[in-house]
């Protein structure tokens, strides 16, 4: 009984006060959600933000070479396969026949010297055994000591066949694991489609390489400061330990010194390949291979591509955004 009369008490005071209870609840909610009151807003406003700064700061992206004019190499180059990178940013502006298997000849050589560096330090000895004397030689004699460094002058230089092969002989294994040694090198700078046969050059129908695979080798190549410095000397003359034997030597790319910012690489020729250059040139900080197989007139035709480029492409600088 006296349960129910509180209950009949109560329901007609929320019924007459149901305006005070409703004001006095917004007032409630609104101290609750004012910014400079409120400790919970306050509290969020110290969490620790979601994205966070890096530690270290992120490299700008290479500067985008961008054709201008729309302007590109017609069908009077006589070169089957043509590859044209701009090394920086990785972008090849040009290609033509990039995945078709050629005789690169003589630029074999740069994988040769590669495989020679991984192999032996700059002043090993080296005893010349087999003198090979089948096309551009730098003038070797039978039992003739040399250094490691003046026979990768005499293979990049003069592109002479007795220093690489002697390179190659001197080899643990002689010249068949030399030529292995090419081979695994080549696979892992997944240069997929090349395949060698022989530390020189030599026609072979399983010695073969590939524009896009010469042109990626180059880059390579070129990071390594001894192959640099060495496919860009016009002419040196270098000697054996005994200082006996003096082989002058002449740079075959007849590009050096004559087009500004040539700086290398590396020449070929054999009947099979025809005309074969791989070529570095540096302007305004950029820097471009260009390859060139299989034409007939390597040395034009490299300039030409050279006009080519730095006459229609502009280099931008895209900013990240914040």
């Amino acid at each position: 009984m006296s349960k129910t009369r509180v209950i009949f008490q109560y329901k007609p005071w929320l019924r007459k006060s149901w305006d005070k209870v409703l004001y006095l609840g917004i007032l409630a909610i609104f101290f609750l959600l004012y910014p400079g009151q409120n400790i919970y807003t306050q509290l969020l406003g110290q969490r620790t933000p979601m994205i966070r700064r890096l530690p270290f700061a992120i490299p700008s992206p290479a500067p985008y070479p961008t054709n201008t004019t729309g302007i590109y190499p017609g069908p009077d180059y006589s070169a089957e396969g043509m590859v044209v990178l701009d090394v920086d940013s990785g972008v090849y502006v040009y290609k033509r026949n990039e995945e078709e298997l050629l005789a690169p000849a003589s630029t074999t050589k740069i994988m040769t010297a590669m495989v020679a560096l991984d192999a032996y330090e700059l002043d090993d000895v080296v005893t010349v055994k087999t003198v090979m004397n089948d096309g551009q030689t730098m003038g070797l004699v039978p039992g003739e000591r040399i250094t490691v460094e003046n026979l990768l002058y005499g293979t990049l230089i003069a592109s002479g066949n007795d220093a690489a092969y002697a390179l190659a002989e001197h080899y643990p294994g002689g010249v068949g694991k030399f030529v292995e040694a090419m081979n695994e090198k080549a696979r892992a700078l997944h240069l997929t489609k090349s395949t060698f046969t022989n530390p020189v050059g030599y026609d072979d129908p399983g010695h073969k390489m590939t524009p896009m695979d010469l042109a990626r080798l180059a880059g390579v190549a070129l990071s390594n400061k001894v192959i640099a410095k060495m496919v860009a000397i016009p002419q040196i003359t270098i000697s054996d330990v005994t200082h006996t034997y003096f082989h002058p030597l002449r740079n075959v790319n007849q590009l050096l010194g004559k087009i500004p910012g040539v700086g290398g690489v590396k020449t070929g020729w054999t009947e099979e390949a025809g005309e074969n250059l791989v070529t570095l040139v540096e302007r305004s900080g950029h820097r471009v291979i260009l390859v060139v197989l299989r034409s007939r007139d390597r040395f034009g035709e490299t300039a030409r591509l050279i006009d080519w480029v730095f006459g229609n492409y502009q280099w931008q600088v895209f900013e990240p955004s914040e």
